[in-house]
């Protein structure tokens, strides 16, 4: 099941999305958003009588995370190879703001305080509910599906402070979308980016060093996670910079394809 968050216009939305979805991640020209009544993680899946096609509706971030986005460092060993870090023993974290969070064909606004700003595509797990000290083994229990996400960074700036939260922090830094996905294997997805057509990142989920399990594990051994936390699960090698006017498409097998344009602030 595809559930969208989008508009028409007026105040957001909830469906879920009907018709076929192409391998490539884009979806038939049919394809209709049968509304839900309120937000399924607080009321659950109830559907509302209405159907909107989807080329007539603005799709937005599938989720606006109640409390934080967690982001996990480091969890693809070529990427920390390309940047000279040696691999983590244990998941690396940080965190972005909620209000880093854009959703499909938002601009990223590229800081004047960075001259360096890169893209990273990545999965990223939506959290049904509130949990805490989750074993890996009972994940599914509190996932209520993926998408897909650009941990955006400004790589100037997370080399000269020395750790995350500015560089990652921006407002416009965290592109989630299409939809969520809630039926999805994910210990094997193709994960690929693509700046103005070209490709630039080209892994799979099965390279992560740690998995979604291990993960929900260990974050939620430090901290309670709220419905509609994310958790970005890590990069793949090929990370690189952007500059405004480029555009920035990534793709996750089974899920779909995000994009968003670089823009400078004015």
């Amino acid at each position: 099941m595809r559930i969208a968050r989008f508009t028409t216009g007026e105040d957001p939305l909830f469906g879920v999305l009907t018709g076929d979805v192409d391998d490539n991640g884009i979806p038939d020209d049919d394809c209709v958003i049968v509304g839900l009544n309120g937000d399924p993680l607080h009321v659950g899946l109830h559907l509302a009588n209405k159907e909107y096609p989807l080329s007539e509706v603005r799709l937005l971030s599938p989720v606006i995370p109640r409390s934080k986005v967690i982001g996990i460092g480091r969890n693809y060993a070529a990427h920390a190879a390309e940047l000279g870090h040696d691999l983590p023993s244990e998941p690396l974290m940080f965190m972005k703001p909620n209000t880093s969070v854009i959703g499909p064909d938002d601009p990223i606004f590229y800081p004047s305080q960075s001259n360096e700003v890169h893209y990273e595509g990545e999965l990223a797990v939506v959290i049904s509910r509130p949990c805490r000290d989750v074993p890996a083994a009972t994940f599914r229990d509190v996932v209520q599906g993926y998408t897909v996400a650009n941990d955006v960074t400004a790589r100037d700036l997370q080399r000269s402070d020395g750790q995350f939260t500015r560089a990652k922090g921006f407002d416009s830094f965290c592109p989630l979308g299409p939809w969520i996905e809630t039926e999805l294997d994910v210990s094997d997805l193709a994960v690929k980016t693509y700046v103005n057509g070209e490709l630039k990142q080209d892994g799979r989920t099965a390279d992560m060093i740690f998995g979604v399990p291990e993960l929900i594990e260990y974050v939620s051994s430090v901290m309670t996670l709220l419905p509609g936390d994310v958790i970005l699960t890590g990069t793949p090698e090929g990370v690189g910079p952007v500059q405004p006017d480029d555009e920035i498409e990534i793709f996750i097998q089974g899920i779909g394809n995000l994009t968003n344009k670089v823009k400078k602030r004015d």
